[in-house]
């Protein structure tokens, strides 16, 4: 999953939102580094990353793209999947969303002293140009994908993936309203488990 699902997936919660939106800048052992909520916010993050890739949607949505992105395809499928979650009124309205963003990124602010240095630094641009609001535009996933291509060892363009996404787009929501359903209930699931710990 991408940013804009990862913080949904902290239902509200502000250190679970810390460490559900820092974990991929945590490696291995550090995490013990943070406070227990944190702690559990990290573990959560990579309890949906598992789910999320062993799930029978996502390996549907990475088919359309696998041929042109290979083992990329993936992360290409994040986007997509924040992309129809962002549009999902059946979560929040457009109305609901804007807050919703605007408290992430105060919530983070926040807790600036447990951001990694790499997380930190981007924060100010990703509230600044609001990316989690934006996932909504197919113009943001464009960029989003271009931004992917660009952290890549091999791909060195984003326009095929993105007319992929384009020309596929009604079945890669069908995939979404496959998966949110069942990501949802796991992360509710498997945060309850890990507080109860």
């Amino acid at each position: 999953m991408n940013l804009l699902a990862h913080a949904y997936l902290s239902f509200d919660q502000p250190e679970i939102l810390v460490g559900n939106m820092i974990s991929d800048y945590v490696k291995g052992k550090k995490q013990y580094d943070y406070p227990i909520g944190i702690q559990h916010g990290i573990r959560l993050h990579r309890a949906i990353d598992h789910f999320t890739d062993h799930h029978e949607a996502t390996y549907i949505g990475k088919h359309f793209f696998k041929s042109e992105v290979g083992l990329y395809a993936g992360a290409f499928m994040d986007v997509v999947y924040d992309h129809f979650l962002a549009l999902d009124a059946n979560e929040l309205n457009e109305k609901e969303w804007e807050p919703f963003t605007q408290n992430v990124y105060q919530q983070l602010k926040e807790h600036t002293l447990f951001l990694p240095e790499k997380f930190a630094s981007q924060l100010p641009h990703m509230s600044l140009h609001n990316w989690l609001f934006h996932y909504r535009y197919p113009a943001a996933i464009e960029k989003s994908f271009g931004g992917l291509v660009r952290r890549t060892k091999y791909l060195t363009d984003h326009k095929v993936a993105f007319e992929i996404f384009e020309n596929n787009y009604d079945a890669l929501k069908e995939q979404y309203q496959a998966f949110f359903p069942d990501v949802k209930k796991f992360a509710e699931f498997e945060l309850a488990r890990l507080q109860s710990k």
